[in-house]
């Protein structure tokens, strides 16, 4: 069974900074066919407490927009998988994951967003 984690707001779409989102939602998958999922409310945010919550709940990927370079390292050393650039619907995000195609396509926020993005929007990742 494989466990994959998506930060959400409104419980459809993917939050695209990890440490702002109200709820996980988390995908249980066995066989590339989605088991079951359940939302959980993590603890609040400070440096290194989501990725551990979420290594220690099992997870093995996280699919968000972007995250600080500090918490893409504990995710690993939590052997967690870290894909980041998703946004727009959960649904579609993990069903383009299973079907094997859904790549990492952003970075370690250590700058603001915007210079290159055609959703037109910045914000700043700093932890």
């Amino acid at each position: 069974m494989k466990k994959i984690a998506f930060p959400t707001n409104d419980r459809v779409t993917v939050e695209e900074h990890f440490g702002h989102c109200r709820e996980f939602v988390i995908f249980n998958v066995e066989n590339g066919e989605i088991v079951n999922s359940e939302f959980v409310v993590p603890p609040p945010h400070a440096p290194g407490v989501i990725p551990n919550f979420l290594g220690q709940l099992g997870i093995h990927t996280i699919i968000t927009g972007g995250m600080g370079g500090m918490a893409i390292d504990i995710f690993k050393q939590n052997n967690i998988e870290v894909i980041l650039g998703a946004r727009g619907s959960v649904e579609e995000n993990l069903k383009v994951y299973l079907n094997g195609n859904l790549e990492s396509t952003g970075s370690a926020c250590s700058h603001h967003h915007g210079e290159d993005h055609e959703h037109g929007h910045n914000h700043n990742c700093g932890n």
